[in-house]
């Protein structure tokens, strides 16, 4: 709410990213409950050594509450006072700011997934090359082992090709114009991630599971993948709505 020259600054935030040893955060709070919904909410920076902002914990994520930046944070807002100064641009822009960075965002993680994927996918073919399976073989002469060796490689070409094209699309037209692609890239490079680790940590065995490499790792943190800026559902949602609606319009 509004006080004078202020927002006050009150309610409970659950699952908030590397909110451990930051400065500040970015409140998204409502300031108009009247207006359309696109426009209710406003984007707030908010110190965190301001009277008020309490770091209730950090949430527990696969057994690891995390530290830093790599942890998510559950926030207690007592009556935060913070200056109107502290907006980010205007009131009742904050889902519109938030929609602006989701598409970066997305293509970002798919850069920052197809990374992991070929670390994995490293770790997979050395361990494949390397582990005696007695009588002199490797891991590497299994039919099996192949197979998913060459599906992991056709799924990431396939991925990176993808995510470049929607790069490409958004460099010449803009965000709005690549929300198809965006949203395609999001599900599709994050179900080869899953795929791509799968296979890495079946190939290492136990060895896969534990925190010697990394893959145990990767295997707990990327799930969210399917999650985060978007669950895959609604990803598919937005790809096959896109894609009807051309052949409803061009149907006679």
């Amino acid at each position: 709410v509004k006080d004078g020259d202020d927002y006050v600054i009150t309610g409970r935030k659950w699952f908030t990213t590397a909110a451990d040893g930051a400065a500040f955060a970015i409140v998204m709070a409502v300031t108009d409950p009247d207006a359309p919904p696109h426009r209710r909410a406003t984007q707030i920076i908010v110190p965190t050594d301001a009277p008020g902002f309490r770091l209730v914990r950090n949430i527990p994520i696969m057994g690891h509450a995390g530290e830093g930046w790599a942890s998510h944070g559950e926030i207690e807002y007592d009556h935060v006072r913070v200056p109107q100064t502290n907006r980010l641009g205007e009131e009742g822009a904050g889902f519109a700011i938030a929609q602006e960075r989701l598409g970066p965002g997305r293509i970002h993680h798919c850069m920052r997934w197809l990374g992991i994927c070929k670390r994995a996918f490293d770790l997979m073919c050395r361990r494949a090359a390397t582990r005696d399976v007695g009588d002199g073989k490797t891991l590497a002469t299994k039919q099996i082992v192949q197979a998913w060796i060459a599906e992991c490689r056709a799924k990431m070409v396939a991925a990176r090709w993808a995510v470049l094209a929607c790069a490409w699309r958004i460099d010449r037209e803009g965000f709005y114009a690549a929300r198809e692609e965006v949203s395609l890239i999001k599900f599709y490079v994050a179900d080869v991630l899953s795929e791509v680790i799968d296979r890495a940590v079946q190939v290492h065995g136990a060895l896969g599971l534990t925190d010697d490499t990394p893959l145990g790792h990767y295997y707990a943190h990327e799930r969210g993948a399917h999650i985060y800026d978007g669950p895959d559902e609604v990803h598919k949602i937005v790809v096959a709505r896109r894609i009807l609606r051309a052949y409803a319009e061009s149907t006679p």
